[in-house]
């Protein structure tokens, strides 16, 4: 089993959640007051039967109008078109932007040989409109295209992906195992998008149950530490992939390259 990076760049968003590329070489934090920063790591991981992504983006292009998800997956060594599952933790815009993409005025599937696995309860939720964080247009085009598995709960997809409703940074949140051959990568999603939520224990405004989003990341971290998993981190401003130890009461993650 392999996983990559897949590396979108790093972004500024304000109250009107626009995402503006930031290079922290070039750009000053102070002109953008009121802005989070963040890096985005949507991820891809090849086993024996499948090649899966991880989230998808905020769906950006390049110059010459290429999605910048399709250009990073072959920089991998992969063609896009061989995507066999696209997970989704939930569908924020900087998580589901690159589900889709234009092409000649019309939006159409990014991977469009995939099964894209979505939680019910969060596509009832981005179709709602009680938040300017989905854009509908993007699952409308999910929506008629026939590639869509609406799951609940906790399940499995196949011998080496099994998904669980987390619930903490939206309501209807999930995480993903997938596991072969004695190797165990895990993805937190927002929920456990970055190592130092695991080095100190907060509650977060942006989460819809701080409270439980702060419990659960106390949890994926001892199981982490236990039991011997990767984690990968979407907006994580080091290393995207990390294993979990704990000494005392504390987590110490250890970066990996993949």
């Amino acid at each position: 089993m392999q996983a990559f990076s897949l590396y979108e760049g790093s972004y500024s968003v304000d109250s009107s959640k626009k995402f503006i590329p930031f290079d922290p070489l070039k750009d000053d934090p102070k002109d953008r007051k009121g802005s989070l920063f963040i890096h985005i790591h949507p991820f891809l991981i090849q086993t024996a039967k499948d090649l899966i992504l991880l989230d998808t983006g905020l769906g950006y292009k390049d110059d010459l109008g290429n999605l910048t998800l399709h250009n990073n997956i072959k920089k991998a060594g992969f063609d896009p078109r061989d995507v066999s599952f696209v997970l989704m933790s939930h569908l924020h815009q900087d998580h589901a932007g690159g589900m889709v993409f234009e092409h000649q005025g019309k939006l159409q599937l990014a991977f469009p040989e995939a099964e894209y696995i979505v939680s019910r309860g969060e596509w009832e939720t981005g179709y709602s409109g009680k938040s300017g964080s989905y854009k509908t247009p993007i699952f409308d085009v999910l929506q008629r295209s026939g590639n869509l598995e609406l799951v609940e709960g906790n399940g499995r997809i196949n011998d080496t992906i099994t998904y669980e409703h987390s619930g903490g940074h939206t309501e209807f949140h999930q995480v993903f195992h997938i596991s072969e051959n004695n190797s165990h990568y895990f993805f937190g999603g927002d929920e456990l998008p970055e190592p130092e939520q695991l080095l100190r224990k907060f509650v977060a405004k942006y989460d819809f149950d701080g409270k439980k989003a702060m419990q659960l990341r106390e949890e994926y971290g001892n199981k982490a530490a236990e039991e011997g998993w990767t984690c990968m981190f979407y907006h994580s401003t080091g290393a995207p992939f990390g294993k979990v130890s704990k000494v005392a009461d504390s987590f110490r993650v250890e970066p990996l390259d993949s």
